[in-house]
């Protein structure tokens, strides 16, 4: 288990420090898909939540990739390089168990502790999950108040929600991953938590009108009331977001001083989209100060 920019995180003069007796709000960015922008996503909600003075922590459960690592990892290294002070989260990575007898226990003991460390000083733990059904994967869903699924703005990540008619666009069926996160649902409730909220984010939305367009955006809205999400903006397809992951910033950082990338109208919409999830994820603490 690794973490790294904790002294930065401690000294960015944007964190207060979370106050006694709160309890953290976990937000999970998760599907069962690679490539649809979890990534991403988790690391704008990360900074955006930071610019508003909250404590965040975060968890990568990607030990194999450590995108989401990374990404912080590279925005530390941009931050001493250029002499800046960005808000950095607390980043832990929670290795899969080597254990030939029990690795399920051994996980679930890391994730535990990984989530019991953030909890103690933060406001907010995301969390970024593989792009596939794991053990880890699994806990992590579990342990959301809020899970965010990005998908792309197609029917073939479409059929991660559900199965339906190619015709009329009528809903067959939940797929496994809904039934999936229903399960989770039904497991909080049990143990005596609150609802799982769980948002649903078109990604990589096209800024052109097309029929396939709206007909996914159909399907997307007639699912929802099916499954028990929330349909959310997303992100429209633009290359400033693969431009920024090298340097470890996000679009809620622009513009920066000494940085050769002028804030253009396509940012400043980018930027736009970013609040607008932030406010439609309702998040406690965060609605009002999100949308001003």
């Amino acid at each position: 288990m690794v973490a790294v920019s904790t002294e930065l995180r401690r000294d960015n003069g944007l964190q207060t420090g979370q106050a006694p007796g709160r309890r953290a709000h976990v937000i999970v960015f998760g599907n069962e898909k690679g490539g649809t922008g979890k990534t991403t996503t988790a690391m704008h909600v990360a900074v955006a939540l930071l610019r508003l003075g909250k404590v965040v922590s975060a968890i990568d459960l990607d030990a194999r990739q450590r995108t989401f690592a990374r990404y912080i990892e590279n925005r530390r290294d941009y931050a001493e390089r250029a002499g800046q002070k960005l808000p950095l989260p607390e980043i832990q990575v929670v290795e899969r168990s080597k254990s030939m007898t029990d690795a399920t226990t051994d996980e679930n003991t890391r994730l535990a502790d990984a989530l019991a460390r953030a909890r103690a000083e933060a406001d907010f733990v995301i969390i970024d999950t593989p792009g596939n059904d794991t053990n880890l994967s699994r806990q992590g869903h579990a342990a959301a108040d809020t899970l965010v699924t990005p998908m792309n703005d197609s029917f073939l990540d479409f059929d991660l929600l559900a199965k339906l008619d190619p015709d009329t666009l009528e809903i067959k069926n939940p797929s496994l991953y809904s039934e999936f996160v229903w399960d989770c649902r039904k497991r909080r409730l049990i143990a005596s938590r609150a609802n799982l909220d769980w948002v649903v984010m078109r990604n990589r939305v096209s800024s052109t009108e097309a029929r396939n367009k709206k007909k996914v955006a159909t399907a997307v809205e007639r699912v929802s009331s099916r499954i028990g999400c929330r349909v959310a903006p997303g992100f429209s397809e633009r290359v400033i977001f693969r431009e920024l992951f090298p340097l470890g910033l996000t679009m809620m950082d622009l513009p920066l001083p000494g940085l050769a990338m002028p804030l253009t109208m396509s940012h400043i919409a980018a930027r736009q989209e970013v609040r607008e999830l932030l406010a439609t994820l309702r998040l406690p603490g965060v609605e009002k100060a999100s949308g001003s």
